[in-house]
C-alpha cells in the first residue's frame, strides 16, 4: 500500500430498508462526529457508498452500519489513500443504490455464481465465456481486463438494452456469461438481470476489480491498465496503488499526460473528450469555479466539488 494514514471503505449490502429516511440523519451525524469524508446511498433496496477517514473513526461508522437491518454480514474493501480522497460527508436518499432502472431485478431472489479473484483468470481465458465490462465507457478507457467486451454505455442504466439488442451475437457459440466491474455491486444487478433474461450460466468477479488486484499478483494478472475510483485517487493499479491519472473538472472524465498535452486542455475549463461538448457559457462558468478554487487554496481551506456517484 501507498500509506495507511487515511483509510478507504467500499461497501455496499442489498437488504430491505422499510424506511430508509429515518436511517440518514443517525448515520450522517455518525460519519461527521467520527472525521469521515465520502458518499454514502440508502435506498429501500439497502446501502452503497465508499467513506475514508482515520481507521478508528471507519469503525465507528462500520459498526453503526453493521447494526442497520440486515447489514450483519456486510462485506468492506479496504484501501489506503495518501490524503483525505474526499472534501465532504453525503448521505443521500435514492431510488436505487445503484442505478439500472429494472423494477423487477432483485439481486436478494437471484444472482450469478461468485468467482474469487484467484479463481477468475481460469473462467475468463475458457474459449467457452464471453467476458462483459458492465462499467461505464470512461472507465473501460483506461483499463479493462485482457479480451472483455466494452458496451460503450454512458451510464449503468444503459446496460439492459445493450445486452437485450446485441444478445444473440453475444450468446453465439458461448456457454457462460462472465461479468465483472469496480466493487462488485454493478454485478450483483446485471448478473440479476441476465438470469431474469433466461442466462443461466451467468458468473460474477467476487469483489470486483477492486479486490482482484489487491489479491492477485501483478506477474499473473490479466488486467490492463488502470481502474478508475469514484474519489479523488481518480484510478488505482495493482495493490491498490494510486494511479496516474487525475479528473478533467469540466466533465469528470479521468485524464492523462497526453490529454494535458492537448490544445484542448484547460485546467478545470476543458480536456480533449470535453471540448465539443461544453459551451463557451459553461466555460465561462468553469473559470469562474476555478477562480474561487485558486483563492481557497490561497486562504489555506479547501473548495468543495462533486465527484460522480458511484457506479451511475
Amino acid at each position: 500500500m501507498t500509506d495507511t494514514r487515511v483509510q478507504v471503505a467500499a461497501l455496499y449490502q442489498f437488504t430491505p430498508f422499510g424506511d430508509p429516511a429515518a436511517l440518514k440523519a443517525p448515520l450522517e451525524a455518525v460519519c461527521k462526529a467520527n472525521g469521515i469524508g465520502g458518499t454514502l446511498l440508502l435506498a429501500k433496496e439497502g446501502i452503497n457508498g465508499t467513506i475514508a477517514g482515520a481507521r478508528e473513526g471507519l469503525d465507528a461508522v462500520l459498526a453503526h452500519i453493521h447494526a442497520l437491518p440486515g447489514c450483519e454480514k456486510l462485506e468492506v474493501k479496504f484501501s489506503s489513500a495518501k490524503e483525505m480522497p474526499f472534501n465532504r460527508m453525503k448521505v443521500r436518499l435514492k431510488r436505487e443504490i445503484v442505478t439500472m432502472g429494472e423494477p423487477d431485478i432483485d439481486p436478494r431472489a437471484s444472482v450469478g455464481t461468485y468467482v474469487a479473484p484467484e479463481d477468475w483468470n481460469d473462467l475468463i481465458s475458457d474459449p467457452d465465456t464471453v467476458v462483459i465490462d458492465t462499467r461505464n465507457d470512461y472507465e473501460v478507457a483506461i483499463g479493462t481486463f485482457k479480451g472483455a467486451l466494452d458496451p460503450e454505455t454512458h451510464s449503468f442504466g444503459e446496460f439492459p438494452n445493450w445486452f437485450r439488442e446485441h444478445r444473440e451475437g453475444l450468446l453465439s457459440g458461448k456457454k457462460k456469461v462472465a461479468m465483472f466491474c469496480t466493487g462488485g455491486i454493478r454485478c450483483e444487478k446485471s448478473t440479476s438481470f441476465l438470469k431474469s433474461e433466461g442466462v443461466e450460466d451467468v458468473f460474477h468477479l467476487k469483489g470486483g476489480i477492486l479486490k482482484y488486484l489487491e489479491t492477485v499478483p501483478e506477474e499473473q494478472s490479466l488486467w490492463e491498465g488502470e481502474c478508475f475510483v469514484f474519489d479523488e485517487r481518480v484510478a488505482v493499479k495493482h495493490d491498490l496503488e494510486i494511479g496516474d491519472y487525475v479528473l478533467c473538472r469540466a466533465c469528470r472524465r479521468p485524464i492523462d499526460a497526453k490529454d494535458m498535452a492537448s490544445e484542448h486542455f484547460e485546467e478545470g475549463i476543458s480536456c480533449p473528450h470535453c471540448i465539443e461538448e461544453r459551451s463557451d457559457e459553461q466555460r465561462a462558468r468553469y473559470r469562474e469555479r476555478q477562480k474561487q478554487a485558486r483563492l481557497a487554496r490561497e486562504r489555506g481551506e479547501k473548495h468543495v466539488g462533486t465527484l460522480p456517484a458511484s457506479g451511475d
